[in-house]
């Protein structure tokens, strides 16, 4: 069966342009368990501590949860206030406070936390409504009280079971079908994967209530969630980067271990061309020094995730967890307790060992898909390892940047070449920026952290990026001396230049050399090469400029061009609206193409000596 629905999905991928067929793999005859159901059904609790309590950091981990509980029930309990447009923050603490109470509740027994989750619940029930013109707001708010309704579900009363009841139906789920708010529904991105997931557990807790309205939530899920899922293909890379990656992966895990458990199968979703290799994707993102390659709208604080422990429930691939072991030793403590999906992990992930990691063995990963990705490093238990993450794509992909041809860059234990990440969406869109439109002339692409003059990648005649432009991964060597990965960045470039290549090469795991094969028109053109830098930065000679940091040398060194023009300058904007972007750098060089020819740029990143080097060129 699950062959045949694969296939079934594969078919729609195939299809351009197509309207997905509304598929009922849930019918009318189907009856559903007693409660609890979602994730953790009745009487599971006993096996889970008994595997919790084999190891001791699992252990740790059951142990901070259960006092974090008991931090909660000292805090007010919560209101609705909302943050500009959204009341986000208030669902998201919501889910958190009512997980980990319920779980610590199943788990000790203790009334204090039943007594805490339910106040809360009724709390937020009683909201004027969950603020379904941003219906993120709306998903996590129904996953919250459908845990909490679900697995507290036998010590609640008739009179508070009622009320949640009522709550998620006339707040969580008949505001799904209300097409002022439900455009998520066909979205290819993060809000399709929230907000199906959460209406989706809100349908598992009231079933009995609502029947056919459950049916037709939870049948709309499955067929309607694959949209993003197709968008993991062929390889496992996340188009909206990684940050939003732990976003949206998470609440389709969250949604695929809830449909698994009900009903014994994904309905073959899990399956689906990329989607088992994606836990491959953010081992790979982070990097040596543990932060993560942020390119987009995502940030560089790499953490510990719930999710990469469904990944390796899954495939029991224990590499993948290797950055969480580190992480876990790093802020593991801080981070479960903050984290609203923690619990989760421990169902998932509690047979998995923490204490001796599996090494990796690739050194370089790469993936296609609607933002391609390459990742190479030299060495994976060495925190001084040269690494070099490179991005290709598309700035049109949600949570885009105009950051193509752009790379991460670390040696000896120092970020070099960094990505600002990010901004605040609420300070822009209260001051009036047009932050949404992704039109080629839009106000989004004057934000500074948004444009390719502020990431490591070129510009020409200080124009912008192409919006429609796609660059793939064109070539690539993965041999451990001589890794690289090569880009067609014209389409990005449209009108600007002939043609443009970019190649990264991770070299002997020693240095990086980034190599521009540029191709100008008959018209004046001035290439400006850009990377962001938190080092101190000096011009040495006309093609040499030193980077210092933390007592450690970067030396730029730049080949091909008959005069460069150096420049360094503070990451600051003209506009008031932009963050400050203190202790970075933008640093590079402007030079002037030779008219209507080809042209290689070379530029040697090398660390801590300004050595002659031998470097064959890959375009």
């Amino acid at each position: 069966m699950k062959t045949c629905i694969l296939v079934w999905f594969v078919a729609l991928f195939c299809c351009h342009n197509v309207s997905f067929a509304q598929k009922e793999f849930v019918d009318a005859s189907t009856r559903l368990s007693g409660h609890p159901r979602i994730l953790l059904q009745k009487g599971e609790e006993k096996a889970l501590k008994k595997v919790i309590m084999k190891d001791a950091i699992w252990k740790d981990i059951h142990q901070s949860l259960l006092a974090e509980a008991e931090d909660i029930v000292k805090l007010p309990v919560n209101e609705r206030i909302k943050t500009g447009r959204r009341l986000l923050s208030i669902s998201r603490e919501n889910l958190r406070r009512i997980f980990i109470l319920s779980y610590a509740y199943r788990m000790s027994g203790k009334s204090e936390f039943l007594k805490r989750a339910e106040s809360e619940m009724l709390k937020a029930a009683s909201f004027s409504d969950w603020n379904p013109s941003h219906f993120l707001d709306v998903g996590e708010m129904t996953m919250a009280l459908a845990i909490g309704y679900d697995w507290l579900y036998p010590q609640l009363s008739v009179k508070t079971r009622n009320v949640i009841e009522e709550a998620i139906v006339e707040k969580g789920l008949k505001p799904s079908f209300d097409e002022r708010y439900n455009w998520f529904v066909d979205a290819v991105h993060n809000w399709n994967q929230v907000c199906h997931a959460g209406v989706a557990y809100g349908a598992l807790a009231v079933w009995e209530k609502e029947p056919e309205l459950s049916r037709t939530v939870i049948n709309r899920a499955i067929n309607k969630i694959s949209i993003p899922m197709g968008h993991y293909a062929p390889d496992g890379a996340y188009p909206e980067g990684v940050g939003y990656w732990d976003y949206g992966t998470s609440f389709n895990a969250m949604f695929l271990s809830a449909i698994e458990k009900v009903f014994g199968t994904d309905y073959g979703l899990s399956q689906l061309p990329g989607f088992l290799k994606t836990g491959e994707y953010v081992l790979h993102a982070v990097t040596p020094n543990l932060k993560n390659f942020a390119y987009s709208d995502n940030g560089s604080i790499a953490f510990f995730t719930p999710t990469m422990f469904w990944f390796y429930d899954k495939t029991k691939d224990a590499s993948i967890l290797y950055n969480q072991a580190q992480l876990y030793k790093k802020d593991g403590q801080m981070r479960i307790r903050k984290d609203r999906l923690a619990p989760a992990m421990l169902i998932w992930g509690a047979s998995a060992s923490l204490v001796n990691p599996q090494k990796p063995s690739q050194l370089q990963w790469r993936a296609q898909g609607d933002n391609p990705v390459c990742f190479m490093r030299s060495s994976w238990d060495d925190s001084s390892a040269v690494y070099v993450g490179v991005k290709m794509g598309s700035p049109s992909v949600n949570h885009g940047h105009m950051d193509v041809g752009s790379f991460w860059f670390e040696a000896n234990g120092v970020i070099w070449g960094r990505d600002m990440g990010g901004e605040d969406y609420n300070r822009l869109e209260t001051r009036g920026v047009d932050l949404w439109n992704m039109q080629q002339n839009s106000q989004r692409w004057d934000v500074y952290r948004y444009n390719n003059f502020a990431h490591n990648t070129l510009s020409f005649n200080r124009k912008l990026q192409n919006v429609k432009g796609k660059a793939q991964i064109d070539g690539y060597s993965d041999q451990e001396n001589n890794m690289y990965v090569i880009s067609d960045l014209t389409s990005v470039y449209k009108d600007q230049v002939k043609s443009a290549k970019r190649a990264v090469s991770l070299v002997n795991k020693e240095y990086v050399v980034v190599e521009d094969l540029i191709e100008a028109t008959k018209r004046f053109t001035m290439m400006t090469w850009t990377m962001l830098t938190p080092a101190s930065a000096k011009i040495l000679s006309d093609n040499v400029m030193l980077l210092e940091k933390d007592g450690k040398k970067l030396y730029i060194k730049v080949e091909g061009p008959k005069k460069v023009r150096w420049h360094i300058s503070p990451a600051q904007s003209e506009f008031s609206y932009d963050s400050p972007n203190s202790g970075i750098s933008i640093i590079g060089f402007d030079t002037d193409l030779e008219l209507d020819a080809k042209q290689s740029i070379r530029v040697f990143l090398l660390p801590e000596e300004n050595k002659n080097v031998t470097y064959k060129s890959v375009l």
